[in-house]
């Protein structure tokens, strides 16, 4: 990793959790992208510390919705379930790929989210 001042790695998190708060964005959609462009993080390793970052927003970022019910309990019952199968067979596919196939998965990835989003309005 590159060295860089701490505070940008705060700004980074601060950035993700402000979106992903705001708009229930994923922030690794933030965070991979200014871990590997701004702090020099290897592609790999931006997502396993994207990964790792997650759950504290998640727990954190939620309580404004379960305070004003805005949780659907019952459908992110069954999407996490779906999810934590999906993670274990993504994280081992991950582990093959090289960075650079990697980087591009993940930028159109993010194309096809920003397009989707143009396109229906949300």
């Amino acid at each position: 990793m590159a060295k860089r001042p701490w505070f940008a790695a705060i700004v980074i998190g601060a950035a993700a959790g402000t979106l992903a708060g705001l708009m229930g964005v994923g922030g690794g959609l933030i965070m991979v992208p200014l871990f590997v462009g701004l702090m020099g993080v290897e592609q790999h390793q931006a997502h396993g510390t994207s990964l790792a970052v997650i759950p504290v927003i998640a727990i954190f970022g939620v309580l404004p919705y379960v305070v004003n019910a805005y949780v659907r309990w019952d459908l992110a019952l069954y999407v996490a379930v779906g999810s934590t199968l999906g993670v274990i067979v993504g994280a081992r596919l991950m582990a093959r790929l090289p960075a650079r196939l990697l980087r591009r998965l993940f930028g159109l990835l993010v194309i096809a989210v920003g397009v989707r989003f143009l396109i229906s309005g949300g």
